[in-house]
């Protein structure tokens, strides 16, 4: 959400950024509607003005025994009370307009942030690993004969549709494995607080966090009108919604491990092989809230949060900053990480860290009260994959994988195997 002040005040400024995301000039007609609502609550103020010194001269009119203007008074006072009632009425339904058209207007782009339309007009900026020499062509994951058994897209079809899984035996407890690893990883070496967080939520939580209005039809609603969350961003961010908190409480710092629902409109025909691309899946997220000051620094910490947890197991991955045609909503600023897939000889997003700055704030009016005093302001929101759980399955069996269609697991996920150290061609643990 947009503070219409700041419009006000530079109005070309603000047009320049949405220019950037490819998004005609706004701010002409968001001053004009909020001129307008502004005017009627002037002449709201004047007509009670009026209403209230009428409303003393009534009785100085009936005491004097002046009929004649008791009557002019009181239809006076019965006028600015209907005049009153309709501008009010004008000036709510104005200022809900104006806040239905900042809804819908995306986040204003850092400056340095690259001007893009695309995906390949984004910038690597960090790379690590190098992708293994294979002796063998490598194949992609649902191709491995580990996988054969213990990844079943037809029963999961069965059971749901397309673009769900049905994990079996040791691929299954592997993607448990990789959960509970990123878990303790976060609560135990990056300073996060572990969250149970529910998956169903308000209207008002997909709004704070930039779902609702506009992008509805991404995600899945239940027939009493609750909603599954796309991400746990949703759950974690709005634990401060509606809430002044204590600047000594920042930053706030939150990790879950939860299921995840897209209905992935518009993405038909991409990625239907595997399962990189699913309706379900399980994400584990980390959600920051801090002080506007370190907001930017809380990315970079953010961001290395998550490449840690691909350093521990080995994959090779590089981050890029999104250019301004390929950024989410709600974001200023975004470093994606692309883990290396052998499969697809490509790099493909298994995290996607951004800073919001106070976008998601305001629509969530939460602040936090100086130490100083002073005047209560918004906080900054952060959230990032830490990671996408069966993307990070994906790379695991991907970059492992032997020439006899067993895979090789990294060495920090062999505690959580009870000391198995491979998925024989069998698809057995061993």
């Amino acid at each position: 959400m947009h503070d219409i002040r700041a419009i006000r005040d530079n109005p070309d400024a603000f047009d320049a950024a949405l220019a950037r995301r490819d998004m005609a000039p706004q701010s002409p007609a968001l001053l004009a509607l909020d001129e307008a609502r502004r005017a009627c609550i002037l002449a709201a103020e004047t007509a009670l003005a009026e209403r209230n010194a009428a409303s003393k001269e009534v009785g100085r009119a009936k005491a004097s025994g002046d009929e004649a203007e008791f009557e002019r008074l009181r239809a006076l006072v019965a006028e600015k009370k209907d005049e009153i009632a309709r501008l009010e009425d004008e000036a709510k339904a104005k200022d809900a307009a104006l806040t239905e058209a900042l809804a819908a207007l995306p986040n204003l782009p850092y400056d340095s942030v690259p001007d893009g339309e695309d995906e390949d007009d984004n910038e690597e900026i960090h790379r690590h690993g190098s992708p293994r020499n294979f002796s063998f062509t490598p194949k992609e994951h649902y191709e491995l004969a580990a996988t054969q058994d213990g990844m079943d897209f037809e029963v999961a079809a069965k059971l749901s549709g397309s673009r769900f899984v049905l994990l079996n035996g040791g691929i299954a407890r592997l993607h448990r494995a990789l959960a509970q690893f990123m878990l303790d990883t976060h609560t135990s070496e990056n300073g996060l607080t572990e969250v149970n967080a529910p998956v169903l939520v308000r209207d008002e939580m997909m709004y704070g966090t930039g779902q609702l209005p506009k992008f509805g039809e991404d995600s899945y609603q239940t027939t009493n009108g609750w909603w599954l969350i796309p991400t746990s961003e949703v759950s974690l961010t709005n634990i401060v919604n509606g809430m002044i908190i204590e600047e000594s409480y920042l930053p706030r710092r939150y990790t879950t491990h939860s299921l995840c629902f897209r209905s992935e409109a518009g993405s038909a025909g991409r990625d239907t092989s595997g399962m990189l691309r699913q309706h379900q899946f399980e994400k584990v997220e980390m959600v920051s809230i801090t002080h506007p000051d370190h907001s930017d620094a809380e990315l970079e910490r953010m961001t290395k949060c998550a490449e840690g947890i691909l350093e521990k197991l080995g994959l090779p991955y590089r981050t890029v900053i999104l250019c301004t045609g390929d950024m989410g909503f709600g974001a200023r600023r975004t470093h994606d990480i692309e883990v290396w897939l052998p499969g697809q000889n490509t790099y493909r997003e298994i995290s996607s860290c951004s800073t919001c700055g106070d976008f998601q704030a305001r629509r969530m009016n939460a602040r936090f009260r100086p130490e100083g005093g002073g005047k209560p302001e918004f906080v900054h929101t952060l959230n990032g994959s830490g990671l996408a759980v069966g993307r990070c399955l994906i790379a695991v069996l991907e970059n492992g994988q032997e020439e006899d269609g067993s895979v090789t697991l990294p060495e920090v996920l062999h505690p959580y195997l009870g000391g198995k150290t491979r998925i024989d061609a069998g698809g057995a643990l061993v």
